[in-house]
């Protein structure tokens, strides 16, 4: 099927995007997200960063590790997660797991992450929630989701914006589209077929939390050959879903 005749539009690779920002609430959210799409970016020579809001202190019921122990291991699972798909520079931002709000002071961080990677597109999670994916819905990723398209418009590109970033060094920005994940109404999906291996290998490394899944494989290409599928992609692709909001 040819992309004029597809459901949902398909991402053809734009060489005027040359860097992006990834912002989610919690390490592994990004792999589950967006990790293929990450992978496909970087395939291209994207320059791919990624700003965590918690470092998941409060993730892993069965966890008897401290908060700061349990922070830590998941920073390195992430770490290594990022590498996976091409990406070595992260940003932890060190909020409560489980108490994210788009407050100012949120907006003010993810402001600063996007004036010092001056990002052409943004990647974050969906503000709205999905009624048909409740686990997307996490209140974190919502609240992360929301203050980050709150810092992309108005607050990145804003010198009257927490004047302070500017005092700092760091110049208003102004982001050119914003793509969220998990949305229940995506508008464009990326073939992600010839880097769902990377996908797979960096939620791998987020032991503390799918080590224990012997369906883990299973289930990501259920949903990714569930999204292309209903796209209209053909037999044996892989997708990621977003909803594309233009921004400037």
């Amino acid at each position: 099927m040819s992309p004029k005749e597809l459901k949902t539009p398909l991402y053809q690779f734009d060489e005027k995007v040359k860097r992006a920002l990834v912002v989610v609430a919690h390490p592994d959210d990004v792999d589950f997200g967006c990790a293929g799409t990450v992978a496909t970016l970087t395939s291209h020579g994207v320059d791919v960063a990624y700003c965590l809001v918690t470092s998941g202190d409060a993730g892993g019921d069965d966890s008897t590790h401290t908060k700061e122990e349990r922070a830590a291991i998941r920073e390195d699972e992430q770490r290594a997660a990022a590498a996976a798909v091409g990406v070595t520079t992260l940003t932890f931002l060190r909020w409560p797991d489980g108490q994210v709000e788009p407050s100012l002071l949120l907006r003010r961080e993810i402001a600063r992450a996007i004036r010092v990677h001056q990002p052409d597109l943004v990647l974050c999670q969906s503000p709205e929630r999905n009624f048909e994916r409740i686990f997307a819905s996490h209140p974190d990723h919502l609240a992360a989701g929301e203050a980050t398209l709150r810092a992309v418009y108005p607050d990145a590109r804003n010198p009257h914006a927490f004047p302070e970033l500017v005092r700092e060094g760091h110049s208003p920005h102004t982001v050119g589209e914003v793509w969220l994940m998990a949305s229940s109404s995506p508008n464009m999906i990326v073939d992600i077929t010839d880097n769902f291996d990377a996908k797979v290998a960096a939620l791998h490394c987020h032991v503390s939390q799918v080590g224990h899944r012997d369906d883990l494989d299973k289930l990501l290409k259920e949903w990714a050959r569930g999204i292309a599928k209903e796209a209209g992609l053909g037999k044996g692709r892989l997708a990621e879903g977003f909803r594309r909001v233009v921004t400037a």
